[in-house]
Formats: C-alpha cells, structure tokens, sequence
C-alpha cells in the first residue's frame, strides 16, 4: 500500500501555509482561507465574514451556492456525470440551444475555460483563412493590454508582454495595436489578416470600455478584408454590463465569441459561439476537448442563463450599476488625492487611483479585505469592482461604507519609516 495513501487527506487540518508548502507557486494568496459562503457574504476559517465584491473574478454572478443550482447541479448529479465525447447528453443540447436562441449563432463549442474558448476561437479562424483564402491569410490582430488567457497560443495573443517573458520562442504572426485607436487599426489590418480578437471592455487591461465607433471601426475593417471579429466577452458576457452580452449594446456583432466564467458561476465551462458558415471548418477530429460538453457543467450554465437573460434581471444589474458608480464618483469627490474617475460598465467597474497613490491599488484592496470587504485590482493603479448580480443597494452601501473606513485607515496611518 501506498503510505500517502493512509493519511486521511480528507480530513487532515490545513492552513494559508499549506499553500506556499505543497502547491506550485503560481499565485500568492490572501492570508486568509475562505470556508462557507452564500449569496455575497463568505467566511474565513476563522469565522471572519466578508463582503465578497469580487465574485471569484466576475464568475460567481448568482451568488455563492446559489440555491436554484445547488438543486439542478444536485439532480444531474444522481444521472450521469461524464461521458466520452463519442456521446452527446441532453443538457449540453438544451444548453446549446439556449444559447444559439439568444445571439447571433449558429452553433456552440463547448470547453472548459476562457482561455480553451480564446484557442479554439483562434484556431478556428486561422483554419477558416486557409480554407477559403490560402495559408498567406494567418496574421492576428489583438490590443495592447488586452488578456485572452494563459495558454502559450492565448497569452501570445493577448498583449502584457509581462505574462509571456520566459517562455520564448512565442507564437507568430501576431501583432498587437493600442486600444480604442482606429487609425492604428486601419494602419494593421490588412489582407494577410485572418482574425482581429477584441475585448468589449478591456477587464484585466484596466477595465477600460470599448468606443463604440471602435468596435464599429473594426467590423468594417473586418469585412473589407474577409478577416473573422472575433469578441472576448468571457469577463464581460452573461449578465455582467446589463445586457446578456456586451457586443448587443454596442451595435456590432462579431463572428465568433466567447464566454467563459460567469456562464458557470463557478463550474468551470467556456462557449466559443459562431455562424453556421464559420462552424462548418471545424470538422470532425479538427478540435476537441475531453470535458467539454460535461453534463454536470452544461447544467449549471442552462440554470445560470435561464436566470440571467431576463429582462427584469438585466434592468436590476442596470440599476445596481448605477447606485455603485453614484457611491464611487461621490467617493472619488471625497477622496481626490487617492482616486481617479471610475469607469466601466454594468457591474464591471474599475476606480483609477490618483497619482500620489499609483502603484498602490493592491494596498487599496488588502485594507478594504482586512475590514471584510474583497475587491479586486486591475493592474497597479485600478482598483476593480465586479460583485454578484443579485447584488443589494444594502450591500453596495455597506461596501462604499468598508471602502471609506479603509482609505481614512490608511490616510491616516503612520508614515512608513
């Protein structure tokens, strides 16, 4: 018998230095370890509550434990679980459906993650350019400061120089343009292009929206050249600006996008969406993935959008947005040496800091969580809120109440020697 085996793994005691001992080093957690949770709310192993404003990074739009997929995870969870992807089962159908009604596609791809969506969707075009173009036809388009993902292929494309540095030699054929410069786009795109992937509102680049007549720059640009616009909403999608997807305010429709994180409110599942057209270069044996498609993840996703794509939903996540950016540009007034304007969209806003403060937003967020409210950054000198949708002017009071307390802790504190 293996030792390992006869330790009690399941029950053994664990702590925040469990992590930095045995997990690879590839995050630095908070300090504190996350148990129970529900809704906003979320408690520390040692009973701590917080105020979750973050929803594991714009995932968890429903709430943590959310009941009603608590019980239809439940049920499919006494079906069946897994199955090889010679099968198909009913959930992903309903699922797939679901979501072809509610857009522009034709047909869905289902994977596991934000970044497998960002591949296929990437790998898809490329194949479709040398179908119907020729092999000259494969150099991708993206923006500065964008991020699609952390596959070698997605985190090439996706334009932090930071997140690639060692992991040279890179993909090629891939150049990346300021964001919302439609000269620049003019100058970049041309025949040899097959795919330009843009994010309707830059998340992690520093949550920064798309112009409208960007976007629009774009799908012109695209279509005099037979390039595919393809639009990353896996932060922006299911819910999170208002609208089911951000591309249905913006009055452009790309070709193929994809979703990814709230679509499972924690399971994970991604969606790469397109026409019938596109789909068709995708053949059987072209792409894949072992669980895609899973049962258990198709379930929640159909829970989550049957859910979301309300309009009474939708009009809430509207009017919650507009309560958070009132409190923010009130704070901002207050607190000028320590904020910028806030900007954002639905319920994915970011909080510039002030120039005495840059650098500094991660100081921001560790304040506000050590009086029990989490938040977010979005690089160095934005602070970045995206809490549940079902969101309380209660619980947004509370957060703009923590946040105040954490900034007044911090002006007022000692200056370090």
């Amino acid at each position: 018998m293996n030792a390992k085996l006869e330790t009690g793994a399941t029950t053994r005691p664990v702590t925040r230095q469990t992590f930095d001992d045995v997990l690879v080093p590839t995050y630095a957690p908070a300090a504190m370890v996350p148990v129970r949770a529900a809704g906003l709310d979320l408690w520390d192993q040692n009973g701590k509550h917080y105020l979750d404003f973050t929803s594991g990074i714009a995932v968890s739009s429903l709430g943590h434990c959310n009941p009603t997929l608590v019980a239809a995870l439940t049920a499919q969870l006494n079906n069946v679980w897994h199955l090889g992807n010679g099968y198909t089962n009913e959930p992903v159908l309903r699922l797939a459906l679901a979501l072809t009604e509610a857009t522009f596609a034709d047909r869905a791809f289902f994977c596991n993650s934000g970044a497998e969506a960002n591949e296929g969707a990437l790998k898809l075009a490329r194949k479709y350019a040398h179908t119907k173009f020729g092999p000259h036809k494969s150099r991708i388009i993206s923006c500065l400061s964008s991020f699609h993902g952390r596959t070698l292929f997605t985190v090439s494309v996706g334009g932090q120089p930071k997140y690639t540095e060692g992991f040279e030699p890179l993909p090629q054929e891939i150049d990346h343009i300021p964001y919302n410069d439609i000269a620049a786009a003019r100058a970049a795109i041309g025949d040899d292009v097959c795919a330009v992937i843009v994010e309707p509102i830059q998340g992690e680049g520093g949550v920064i929206p798309g112009d409208p007549a960007y976007l629009k720059a774009l799908r012109e640009l695209c279509d005099q050249t037979g390039a595919l616009l393809i639009f990353d909403e896996v932060q922006s999608g299911v819910g999170r600006t208002g609208a089911l997807y951000a591309y249905m305010d913006k009055g452009v429709t790309p070709d193929i996008l994809t979703s990814a994180k709230a679509l499972g409110n924690g399971y994970p599942i991604g969606a790469m969406l397109t026409t019938n057209e596109i789909a068709a270069h995708f053949g059987v044996g072209s792409h894949g993935t072992t669980y895609g498609g899973n049962p258990l993840a198709a379930t929640v996703a159909l829970n989550v959008l049957d859910t979301i794509n309300q309009p009474a939903f939708l009009a809430r996540v509207k009017q919650a947005s507009e309560k958070i950016f009132a409190n923010l540009r009130k704070l901002a007034a207050d607190y000028p040496q320590v904020f910028g304007e806030v900007r954002g969209s639905g319920l994915l806003i970011g909080l510039p800091v002030a120039e005495p403060f840059k650098g500094r937003a991660k100081d921001i967020t560790k304040a506000a969580e050590a009086l029990g409210l989490m938040l977010l950054i979005a690089g160095t000198d934005v602070v970045r809120f995206a809490p549940a949708l079902i969101v309380t002017d209660e619980q947004i009071d509370e957060a703009d109440r923590i946040l105040r307390a954490a900034v007044d802790g911090m002006l007022n504190a000692a200056p370090a020697k």
